[in-house]
């Protein structure tokens, strides 16, 4: 069966969600509190032996509500926890890695790079915690020591650029790490890849925080065998989307094409684009059973196709000919009507779709 791993990170648990009204920011905060919760109930459903937080579970000042309702999810996952604490989280002076007392089966690195070893797994975890707001590339020059069938590492790090001051990853460090699985926190869009026998991940946030952060989010669910593999798990939680709609053939019928039945608690943001009026006012009053709802309004004016026809110009020429053509021709109305739009939509600069 192998070695089993739940790997979250992320979590921004105390964030103070600037941006949204006061009934918002209490239905993300309550959302956002229950997250170690389905994390724990997904890591007993799977039978996972470790679970690994890879960094920035807190952010800010997070209630004492909070900091319980964590120790309790963890006391319960029916795993081994290894934390490493990131830039938002890091373990400095009145840190609450370093204050407050952590169950049993969780191990917070509170300092540079360290190896747990778990007899009973086979198993070496590798982790280190930030001190400070930035963190130096641990990984340069590391190579996995020891015996024990499974070798990996948690850590808060950004893959994502060699001169980032937040623990840059290289590929090159990867595949000379000799690990089998590096977990990474910090970035909140999961991405992985493979570098020589190891495989290098990070599971995103498990909830977005506002409109950069959109989407499906959850965790990864690893197994360790000769090699790693993963599949990301979704969690139920509130999700942002940010959508387009197209008035052009009525607002209404456009927006109830993407907009979810009454009663969603996800965010949506919608951009209203092509021609008409967008009564923003009356279609957010219309659409009131979807609460979370932004509409912006970036429409442009109805298309005037046959405004300038007795200008005496070649525009007004040219459409002039082809309104001409339009009514000899019946049987060719809708062609002709068609290429009539298309020419005054390139004139006014306008997106054509075909």
């Amino acid at each position: 069966m192998g070695l089993k791993i739940l790997h979250s990170a992320d979590w921004h648990l105390g964030s103070p969600f600037a941006g949204f009204d006061d009934s918002q920011r209490a239905l993300l905060r309550q959302e956002q509190q229950s997250i170690p919760g389905k994390i724990s109930q997904l890591c007993r459903r799977e039978k996972c032996d470790l679970m690994l937080l890879a960094g920035d579970i807190f952010d800010g000042e997070p209630t004492r509500e909070t900091v319980e309702a964590l120790k309790k999810a963890l006391s319960e996952c029916g795993a081994r926890v290894f934390i490493t604490p990131g830039n938002h989280d890091f373990c400095a002076p009145g840190s609450l890695w370093l204050e407050e007392n952590w169950p049993e089966n969780v191990y917070v690195f509170t300092g540079g790079l360290e190896a747990v070893t778990i007899p009973d797994l086979n198993c070496r975890v590798y982790g280190a915690g930030y001190q400070s707001m930035d963190s130096a590339p641990l990984l340069e020059n590391f190579r996995a020591e020891g015996s024990e069938k499974y070798c990996i590492a948690v850590l808060h790090g950004d893959p994502t650029r060699k001169d980032s001051p937040y623990c840059p990853i290289t590929a090159q460090q990867v595949r000379d790490s000799g690990l089998q699985y590096l977990a990474l926190g910090h970035i909140h869009k999961a991405g992985a890849f493979h570098a020589g026998g190891t495989l290098c991940a990070w599971p995103g946030c498990p909830m977005g925080r506002g409109w950069d952060e959109t989407g499906e989010k959850g965790v990864c669910i690893v197994t360790v065998e000769d090699s790693a593999s993963l599949r990301a798990v979704a969690l139920d939680t509130i999700r942002f989307h940010e959508l387009k709609a197209d008035i052009s053939s009525g607002a209404e019928a456009a927006l109830e094409k993407i907009l979810p039945p009454a009663g969603s608690r996800d965010f949506f943001r919608v951009t209203l684009t092509g021609s008409g009026e967008a009564d923003i006012a009356r279609l957010t009053r219309r659409f009131s059973a979807v609460p979370n709802l932004t509409l912006r309004d970036e429409t442009l004016p109805p298309l005037d196709i046959w405004g300038d026809t007795g200008a005496d110009t070649l525009e007004g020429v040219y459409f002039r000919l082809l309104r001409e053509a339009m009514e000899a021709d019946p049987d060719s109305r809708e062609e002709i009507q068609l290429a009539a739009e298309i020419s005054r939509k390139l004139l006014e600069g306008r997106e054509v779709t075909l």
